[in-house]
């Protein structure tokens, strides 16, 4: 593989908690602490894909690189592909990390991680899950749930994604981290598909690939990064990093 482009995609239209990726975490914009661990991740530059100048200016004032996209897109994964094409039209750059920028606490190292599986050059999306501990989330739909079958230690290849408590019977379950690396190729397959029936009907944009038998094999790490969405879990965001800049 030659070096990852890792995108972050950002966006002010959320209807939960406007204006999310600019509000405040410890004196910075929350996109900017998602550039900040993705940078730390070490493993390839680092861009945020917006279609707001608020957020492409706070990113710049931090030392980041945005770059500019259409309003319109449906999806993050169309607004990456947008802004890869921008980026490096000449194609030196043949996997594509997308990081959601809602993930203010990720782990540097958990995306690092995410590119494994594509060494392997049956695999075209690699992505993140760690073992559900909490009773209330095996039925919290959520949760997304990734169904899988095992390749090795810690490294599964997926089968399906649910919202519903699956698979049944003894076993962990797998709570599934929407963060992904994409072979560029595939990431240019992905955005030319039409949605999919189980996609529309789980409201799972990854089922798309799998029924188009794409291969998403799935990394196990320690912990799921906060999502933040509400204002509850932008207050937990800003728990858990003010916690970390005092230990």
């Amino acid at each position: 593989m030659s070096d990852p482009l890792v995108l972050i995609p950002a966006r002010l239209a959320a209807t939960r908690l406007p204006n999310k990726p600019l509000a405040d975490i410890a004196g910075e914009p929350m996109i900017v602490h998602v550039w900040r661990r993705a940078v730390e991740a070490g493993i390839g530059p680092v861009a945020v894909a917006t279609d707001a100048p608020e957020i492409a200016e706070a990113v710049t004032r931090a030392g980041g690189r945005a770059v500019m996209t259409r309003a319109d897109h449906p999806s993050g994964s169309d607004r990456i592909f947008e802004a890869v094409e921008k980026l490096d039209p000449e194609g030196r750059h043949d996997v594509v990390v997308n990081v959601q920028g809602d993930l203010p606490t990720v782990d540097p190292a958990a995306i690092a991680t995410s590119i494994s599986p594509l060494s392997d050059s049956q695999v075209d999306l690699a992505t993140l899950v760690a073992v559900i501990a909490r009773e209330e989330e095996k039925t919290n739909p959520n949760v997304v749930k990734m169904v899988g079958t095992p390749v090795s230690p810690g490294r599964f290849r997926a089968l399906y994604f649910t919202r519903a408590t699956a698979p049944y019977g003894d076993g962990p379950l797998y709570h599934h981290i929407g963060l992904y690396a994409y072979r560029r190729t595939a990431l240019r397959r992905f955005v030319g598909l039409q949605p999919s029936p189980l996609e529309q009907r789980e409201k799972l944009e990854q089922l798309r690939a799998l029924e188009a038998d794409m291969r998403i094999d799935a990394v196990v790490v320690d912990d799921v990064p906060l999502g933040v969405d509400t204002p509850h879990d932008l207050e937990r965001a800003r728990e858990i990093i003010a916690a970390r800049r005092t230990a």
